[in-house]
């Protein structure tokens, strides 16, 4: 997913929420001193330049768990192939030579 596009998804999530709610997070002094120069610069308040760091993490994560997810369902059903690991190493070991080996796919 593309930057913007992460912004965008990002915005519409935020923009999206019915109500805010408040936290309260422990900053390491220097990272503090970050957020708030970055607040300055961007004319951005601490809370909202924390509120989208935190969206989009919990977007990363989210989406990458669900690709875990989805890879064991894959991994456990009955009709998936497996390739012996000893396939892949030796095809792998070939890779960008003139004598690379044909991919070990079932």
């Amino acid at each position: 997913m593309c930057t913007l596009c992460t912004i965008g998804t990002i915005q519409r999530l935020i923009q999206s929420m019915p109500e805010t709610t408040t936290i309260t997070i422990r900053l390491d002094a220097s990272l503090k001193t970050k957020l708030e120069a970055l607040a300055k610069s961007t004319q951005r308040s601490k809370s909202w330049l924390a509120a989208e760091a935190i969206a989009a993490y919990i977007e990363q994560e989210s989406w990458q768990i669900q690709q875990i997810e989805e890879a064991i369902q894959q991994a456990e059903r009955p009709d998936t192939e497996w390739i012996a690991h000893e396939d892949v190493s030796a095809w792998l070991t070939t890779w960008g030579t003139e004598g690379e080996i044909p991919t070990p796919c079932p």
